[in-house]
């Protein structure tokens, strides 16, 4: 039978499992918050618990607190950020608005283990999870912090990396290409010659442009509010708290962050995921207008435009044999469309923000950084198991340049629009080529229509002038 001890808090006894880190108020939390299997991500927990690291050694160089409870708490805050307590973060991420109660859990967790290293019991005779763990800090400025923090460490660390393999890729494939002819399509539509590589080193351009755009948003991540407290003014903090741990969260997390110009601004609003999220939002846009692109270049093998060979890396169905889908594309397609909707929920639960405090903040992590684990995860895969694999037909290509209907542009200005438009349709009726009826009814001669008429040379933008 599960064994529980009695634990106090203001509103009164609460019955908390007797091996369990956690005390009182984790367990109202616990109890209170029965929303969801969605738990805050181990490398949230983890900046969670380097700001209650940093504050701790902080309060001990202050001499806030004596050395034997504070090297304790710092011990036991040292263990939490290795992981080593991440199943006792047991509450829902739907929770209070805040994020206090898993702040506080862990709070109570770095107390109750700092009392065992102290050669106590759980429960808070020596190190108490708000008097000395929590101390100079509230949740209004820790649980913004690591907001900041772990986004940072995410875009710095995966994020770009992730997006700059896969421009690599794209780049690559733009050089292999480039030499490789074929119709454009606007609308869906026959549009003049332009060559694979073209499309591909717009594909790149797009994941570069994207680059930047995350790099805008690394000075305002790296700002953050620690030691503005409840509301911004940096009640209860000593002077030198907030400059001392941000000084320790550099050494602790090898982040270049810094305190927030405004801690009003950085505690009441979250702008800075609104930017962050609308940057991985342009992402997911562009990564889904690249899978699609993909999806349809590789369409058929006989019904489609079957211009490229993606790689095939498994069965495509259960019931026609032989069939090989584009399961990359796909889903990196789903990827987006989960950034997409994410992006959604950060807008409106950052727009939430009443006054002082944000009332969001928690659904805000945990969708902010999924997002920015999904975006890194899908370029990474969609570069490795797609893109480094693509083959050209090059047979098809070439034919679909050189029977696109919009070869007709190029000579248009030498007859008029409107010939040039009734000789295109002359070409669809009967199945011949541009060049062809330009030939035949001696628009231009034989060998001028050949070297006019270079799908080659159109694709470099040649013309008549040229």
């Amino acid at each position: 039978m599960k064994k529980f001890r009695r634990e106090s808090d203001a509103m009164g006894n609460v019955k908390v499992p007797a091996d369990a880190l956690y005390g009182a108020q984790t367990q109202r939390a616990l109890e209170n918050f029965q929303i969801s299997n969605l738990r805050f991500q181990k490398r949230f927990i983890c900046a969670l618990c380097m700001i209650k690291l940093a504050a701790a050694k902080v309060n001990l160089r202050l001499k806030l607190l004596d050395k034997k409870r504070g090297d304790a708490i710092v011990a036991a805050a040292e263990e939490a950020v290795k992981g080593k307590f991440d199943d006792q973060f047991v509450i829902d991420v739907f929770q209070t608005g805040s994020g206090t109660s898993t702040n506080m859990n862990a709070n109570e967790i770095v107390a109750n283990r700092a009392n065992l290293m102290l050669g106590g019991d759980i429960g808070y005779r020596s190190v108490h999870p708000n008097d000395h763990v929590n101390m100079g800090q509230s949740t209004n400025d820790v649980f913004p912090a690591a907001i900041n923090l772990v986004a940072l460490q995410a875009v710095k660390e995966e994020l770009i990396p992730s997006l700059k393999t896969l421009e690599t890729s794209l780049r690559k494939k733009a050089r292999e290409f480039d030499n490789i002819v074929k119709a454009g399509r606007t609308h869906l539509q026959d549009a003049v010659p332009m060559t694979l590589g073209q499309e591909f080193g717009g594909y790149a351009s797009v994941i570069g442009h994207n680059i930047r755009r995350i790099e805008n948003c690394i000075p305002h991540l790296s700002e953050l509010p620690i030691g503005g407290t409840a509301v911004g003014t940096g009640l209860n903090a000593h002077p030198k708290f907030a400059a001392l741990v941000i000084e320790e969260l550099r050494q602790i997390s090898k982040m270049e962050v810094r305190r927030a110009e405004n801690l009003f601004e950085a505690m009441q609003n979250k702008d800075t995921a609104v930017e962050l999220s609308g940057a991985l939002n342009v992402i997911a846009v562009g990564l889904m207008k690249i899978a699609n692109d993909l999806r349809l270049l590789y369409s058929g093998p006989r019904t489609g435009f079957d211009e490229i060979e993606l790689p095939a890396i498994q069965p495509g169905s259960s019931i026609m044999p032989a069939k090989v889908n584009p399961v990359i594309p796909e889903a990196v397609s789903m990827v987006a469309a989960k950034v997409m909707g994410n992006n959604l929920t950060i807008t409106i639960a950052s727009q939430s923000g009443n006054l002082e405090l944000n009332t969001m903040m928690p659904v805000i992590a945990y969708t902010l950084l999924e997002s920015l684990e999904l975006i890194s995860a899908a370029a990474k895969t969609f570069s490795k198991r797609c893109i480094d694999g693509i083959k050209a037909n090059r047979t098809k290509t070439q034919r679909h340049a050189d029977d696109t209907i919009a070869m007709i542009t190029v000579v248009a200005p030498l007859i008029g629009y409107d010939r040039a438009a009734r000789i295109a349709k002359k070409a669809m009726k009967s199945g011949k080529s541009i060049k062809d009826i330009i030939i035949d009814e001696g628009i231009l001669p034989k060998e001028k229509a050949n070297s006019i008429l270079n799908p080659k040379k159109l694709a470099k933008g040649g013309s008549l002038s040229n």
